[in-house]
């Protein structure tokens, strides 16, 4: 299940530059380091695909106009 997760998050990484490119948008593509998918990535391999998957439902729900941004690691959890 992790591999899966994986691939499709590597699959809209590949195709993220293309919908970029059909709708316009010039400016930068993420308010956090790492991006999304890639602390989606981190995350899953880090805490398997239930942890993973809900730490990286919690990053991009931070992401808005009125947020935060910069250096945004996955969290360890002990």
């Amino acid at each position: 299940m992790k591999r899966i997760c994986i691939f499709i998050i590597q699959c809209q990484q590949s195709l993220a530059p293309l919908w970029r490119g059909l709708l316009g948008s010039s400016g930068p593509c993420c308010r956090f380091h790492p991006t999304c998918s890639a602390y989606a990535i981190e995350a899953i391999e880090r805490h398997g695909v239930a942890k993973g998957l809900r730490f990286a439902l919690l990053r991009v729900a931070k992401c808005h106009p009125w947020g935060r941004s910069g250096w945004d690691p996955v969290k360890e959890i002990s």
